[in-house]
């Protein structure tokens, strides 16, 4: 098929080519004298886009999977509990992981459409007197179910529970694309992932915490190795890593964070609201709903309910097979049920309308009762009318 493919999912996304470009370089010796002025700025500038002056940012050749167990084995001791809502595929895998390395676990299930409830969230931390829980496990946006969780709210109900747990934060499809601010907000570890906001290949865990958490990290006796900050604390304050490091990842990186900071991240969330937002106006011409209930909307991805009488799979499949167009899938409990349509990285206004095109032309050949144009003419709309 001619043309390239166009990935329209919530991660990886598109790497744009000035990104690529940066990547493409020789090999180069991460020990010599040279490589702290790579290295140095970069976490400096990572603070940056965590929003946060007083904690300290990590890079890790992982993915933002590692970037859950780094926060619970660095800042945690075996057996303590943590407390977390499951809402989503990706809430519910950071429970699993917490069981199997051997935490124990207080699971509170909420609906699927729905994200972090602040009011029982204040309530179960009142009731913990004896301070049992230890950390608060916060997944920011629910990439499965395309729910973002207010997590500046979730701080102000653990201060007004009067609660001393550590509140972990995945941003992995939040941080970098969605608002975000690490101090102001209280988060002691954010974590994130290199293949989404960060426009880059997958392998890259860049973390941050805050020096309640690094405090945390000197009483820790859980057993790690490859992922232990204190091996990142002592060779990153000379400007090195203590194992090789992704050479070319580390190259996008220093150019994903220049784009970043260039275009300034009150912009960089507006944008991503904005692309959302005219996503939203073609749902609800084509006279389909969100998963995500109301207030909880992301704004990095669309998760779509089809009707009872359709497999979201058959749009997702004739997208790609007929249109070369990538869609998320519903994942577990959603699956068939909904279809996802990523908005986030390297995006703008016609990128948007590509994707709500195809989407509608799948549609259609799936049998879908819509109006042909109806979804790309409501986007059409809303983009021209809030071009700038």
């Amino acid at each position: 098929m001619a043309g390239r493919n166009h990935l329209y999912i919530p991660g990886p996304t598109n790497v744009p080519n000035e990104i690529l470009n940066a990547m493409h370089i020789p090999m180069e010796d991460h020990r010599s004298p040279a490589f702290p002025k790579l290295l140095t700025p970069l976490l400096n500038d990572l603070k940056k886009i965590f929003r946060t002056e007083t904690g300290q940012a990590f890079i890790f050749p992982a993915t933002g999977t590692a970037g859950w167990e780094i926060a619970l084995t660095n800042c945690l001791n075996p057996g303590d509990k943590v407390l977390i809502y499951r809402f989503g595929q990706f809430s519910h895998l950071w429970a699993e992981m917490a069981k199997r390395l051997g935490f124990y676990v207080e699971i509170h299930q909420e609906t699927w459409g729905k994200g972090i409830p602040l009011d029982k969230l204040e309530a179960r931390l009142k009731e913990d007197t004896g301070h049992e829980i230890k950390a608060v496990l916060a997944t920011h946006n629910e990439t499965a179910t395309g729910v973002t969780s207010d997590i500046a709210g979730t701080r102000k109900a653990m201060d007004a529970a009067n609660h001393p747990a550590l509140l972990f934060v995945d941003g992995v499809s939040s941080i970098a694309s969605l608002d975000f601010r690490m101090d102001e907000w209280g988060v002691d570890g954010a974590i994130s992932g290199s293949q989404k906001g960060f426009m880059l290949p997958a392998g890259g865990a860049f973390v941050a915490f805050s020096q309640k958490a690094l405090q945390a990290v000197e009483t820790s006796t859980y057993p790690r190795c490859f992922l232990d900050l204190k091996d990142q604390m002592t060779n990153n304050a000379s400007g090195y890593t203590p194992y090789t490091p992704n050479l070319p990842l580390l190259y996008g990186l220093r150019k994903a964070l220049d784009m970043l900071l260039e275009e300034g991240m009150e912009n960089v969330y507006a944008r991503h609201h904005r692309l959302a937002e005219g996503t939203r106006k073609a749902i609800a011409a084509w006279g389909l709903t969100l998963c995500a209930q109301a207030g909880f909307e992301s704004d990095t991805v669309s998760a779509i309910v089809v009707p009872e009488d359709k497999d979201a799979r058959t749009v997702i499949s004739t997208a790609f097979s007929k249109y070369n167009i990538s869609l998320g899938a519903g994942l577990s409990e959603v699956a068939g049920k909904v279809f996802r349509i990523g908005h986030v990285g390297d995006m703008n206004d016609v990128s948007m309308l590509g994707a709500i095109a195809g989407v509608e032309m799948a549609m259609l050949d799936s049998g879908f009762d819509i109006q042909p144009g109806s979804g790309v003419a409501a986007a059409i709309e809303y983009y021209r009318a809030t071009a700038k």
